[in-house]
């Protein structure tokens, strides 16, 4: 019989070996993703784990796993993390409704956020905005101007922002069969759009088919198209906490739509549900912290989860749970292969050498010169860059705040407006520049030495608008009084004032140019200046792209991704989410611009509209087709833009639905034709209790390179042209 000391130095033996099989498990690059991930996880303290469900999850020593921030932002480039590419904001993305550039911007992106991964790993960095994982893209929509964070979307459509935020996630995520170049996030599931000052508190109410219709859509393509995480909201929806919306992220999210990856929660979105100002739904963290584990969040950006071993000893939840929230969590990590050798991971392979690269500049200037938005021009522009002189003013001309808006990394050579049109102006011109007028305020000395140059300059920029200062998120917008919302419309008045004394008396060109995030008042903009170009943020190649603008280098393109108001009476109260009234699906009343709208240098003619039928049925498909035709004489890009009407509808439908966008380039002169398929599923209707159904009857058919409307022609923009098509 063995004795007892040899028999225990055996037990001990055999244990050690078994720890040290298991340990090596995780890395075994053979085995599934959830495969390693589970074995991990089996080896971790319960102490430990819920470590590693914080944003900050520290080093576990004993198996040589290193702190990992999940935290990171790359709205419009790599953000907060040092020197990278500063594209255009992701609202002016929106306005180039340009797919293929958004695949290629965030591509871009995914390499220069992993050469900094790379280069940070090597020096054993591990600050937050260091990783991989990057809460990209935003796809709320911008249903109210009012919203300050509306600038990190892509307007107001759901169809739009479905198209270009999958492109972004499949450019930031990369096309390896095994490994994911870095993991994209859509946010803010799901009904998310303001008040920034009540999100803490607040219940956005929705209808199942404002829900199904207007809110969901782009959050379901990005789950088809594989996004790796999702984060839920601060605030509530339809009286549940969206980071503990059983019926959301539940029975939608998981169980019918099929989303695999990992949920995770907004920044301190977990306090707000025992908050004093919140939601009132827990008594403390650890009963938080299970309410949002046993929804299915397996990340808590905040300090909440740590809790949570108080609340297994409570009884809350399982341990069990717990493993199977951080074994989708961890799965994330192995996708990224930070657990396997540089060797096989080829993404480990690019360098330093791709940031802020000359292909990455010239790409954020194409973005920024797809992006700018002609919305007025009485024939000054494009204008010849050999004028005798330039004036150049405002309080956006020279400064980066007008370029970066909100989520923006850094770079050091931000081109500013002033700085893009002195560039481009002939070397026998003279250029002049004066701030003239403050950001938001009213000039303390009474004497004016700016604006009389204007009338002896052939030619004035006035660069105004607003900048992140004035709408943002709720601390980040600092000279807001109502924490980065805008609950006035009116650009400041003092800027106003003073593009008025420019144009007092002056035959010269005047031209606004405005900077922003969102849709504003540019009534008086409109009708003082000869020309108006509204430029977003576009980004360190703005100044740039401008000067190509206004000189005629290249013609604008842009299109208004969000519905302009003429004022804000004409829209529903702020807190208000019901899509009655609102975007131009629903909104009755003649906006100041329509959504889709913007003019080009050019005259572009529609004509020859066909169908391959004029009858459809369910499951088939048919085939539009449309003439288009420069017949001006400039080269220039236009946006041809498809819409659907419900002719016949027995509920609330939109007066048009966006159902296709192709951009063309097409010479002076030159016709091309342009092709669009219908689908019988986009005849689907959503009714009142959000299911999508067909109805036959009577549909129209348009397409031009604007909201088909009658505001939109007096505009200036193209005539549309229109069909009918039936479902039998």
């Amino acid at each position: 019989m063995m004795n007892k000391p040899l028999q225990l130095l055996l037990m001990a033996w055999a244990l050690g070996c078994a720890i040290s099989v298991s340990a090596q498990s995780y890395l075994d690059e053979s085995l599934t993703n959830e495969e390693r991930a589970r074995d991990l996880v089996s080896q971790l303290t319960l102490e430990e784990k819920v470590q590693q469900m914080v944003m900050n999850a520290p080093a576990v020593d004993r198996l040589n796993i290193p702190p990992y921030d999940w935290w990171n932002e790359a709205l419009h480039g790599v953000g907060r993390a040092g020197i990278a590419t500063v594209f255009p904001q992701a609202v002016g993305l929106g306005a180039t409704f340009d797919e293929d550039l958004a695949y290629r911007v965030s591509s871009a992106i995914a390499d220069e956020a992993r050469a900094m991964y790379n280069a940070a790993s090597k020096n054993d960095n591990y600050l937050r905005y260091s990783g991989l994982t990057f809460w990209t893209p935003n796809v709320n929509i911008f249903r109210d101007p009012r919203w300050g964070r509306g600038q990190e979307t892509y307007g107001e459509d759901p169809f739009l922002t479905s198209r270009l935020g999958v492109a972004f996630v499949k450019g930031l995520q990369g096309d390896h069969p095994k490994y994911l170049k870095t993991a994209a996030c859509g946010k803010h599931f799901a009904v998310h759009s303001g008040p920034e000052r009540l999100r803490h508190e607040f219940d956005a109410i929705a209808s199942p088919k404002d829900m199904f219709e207007t809110y969901l859509p782009a959050f379901k393509a990005l789950v088809d198209a594989d996004v790796e995480s999702i984060m839920c909201a601060y605030n509530r929806t339809n009286g549940e906490a969206c980071c503990a919306h059983q019926t959301l992220l539940g029975d939608l999210l998981r169980e019918q739509w099929g989303f695999d990856g990992h949920i995770l929660s907004d920044c301190w979105a977990i306090v707000d549900f025992f908050a004093e100002n919140g939601h009132g739904l827990a008594g403390g963290p650890a009963e938080a912290s299970a309410m949002a584990v046993k929804s299915g969040v397996s990340l808590n950006c905040g300090d909440s989860y740590p809790a949570l071993v108080e609340a297994v000893e409570k009884g809350l939840i399982t341990e069990q749970e717990i493993d199977e929230a951080l074994v989708k969590l961890l799965v994330t990590r192995f996708k990224l292969g930070m657990f396997d050798s540089d060797d096989s991971n080829p993404y480990n392979k690019i360098g330093q050498e791709v940031v802020n690269s000359p292909e990455n500049r010239a790409l954020a200037k194409e973005a920024a010169l797809k992006s700018i938005v002609l919305l007025k021009n009485n024939g000054v522009l494009p204008m010849r860059n050999d004028f005798k002189r330039y004036f150049v003013t405002g309080p956006n001309a020279a400064t980066i705040n007008p370029l970066i808006g909100n989520y923006f990394g850094v770079n050091p050579n931000m081109v500013t407006f002033l700085e893009g049109i002195a560039g481009a102006i002939s070397p026998a011109s003279q250029v002049q520049y004066n701030t003239g007028t403050f950001l938001e305020t009213a000039n303390n000395n009474p004497i004016d030495w700016a604006s009389p140059v204007a009338a002896t300059s052939e030619a004035t920029f006035m660069v105004m608008g607003l900048t992140g200062d004035i709408e943002g998120e709720e601390g980040a917008a600092i000279a807001s009084e109502h924490y980065g919302d805008r609950l006035d419309y009116n650009i400041p008045q003092n800027q106003i004032d003073y593009l008025r004394k420019l144009k007092n008396g002056n035959d010269n060109a005047v031209i606004a140019i405005v900077t922003g995030g969102s849709p504003m008042n540019l009534a008086e903009v409109h009708e003082i200046a000869d020309a108006v170009l509204l430029v977003w943020y576009p980004g360190e190649e703005g100044g740039n792209a401008v000067a190509d603008i206004v000189f005629g280098e290249a013609s604008p393109s842009g299109r208004l991704p969000i519905t302009f108001p003429k004022s804000l009476d004409q829209l529903p109260a702020y807190e208000d989410y019901s899509m009655v009234g609102r975007t131009y699906k629903y909104m009755s009343q003649e906006p100041l611009y329509p959504f889709g709208f913007g003019l080009s240098y050019s005259k572009i003619e529609y004509g020859n509209l066909s169908v391959s039928a004029n009858k459809i049925k369910e499951g088939e498909e048919v085939e539009v087709t449309v003439k288009v035709t420069n017949t001006g004489e400039t080269e220039t890009e236009e946006v041809v833009q498809m819409y659907l009407t419900d002719d016949e509808a027995s509920v609330r439908v939109p007066f048009y639905d966006l159902k296709g966008v192709k951009r063309v380039n097409l010479e002076a002169g030159e016709s091309t034709l342009v092709k669009f398929v219908i689908t019988s599923d986009m005849l689907k209707l959503i009714d009142e209790e959000g299911v999508a159904r067909l109805e036959k009857g009577s549909f129209t058919v348009s397409i031009g390179g604007s909201l088909p409307t009658q505001r939109s022609l007096d505009l200036g923009a193209s005539s549309f042209v229109t069909t009918k098509l039936q479902l039998k």
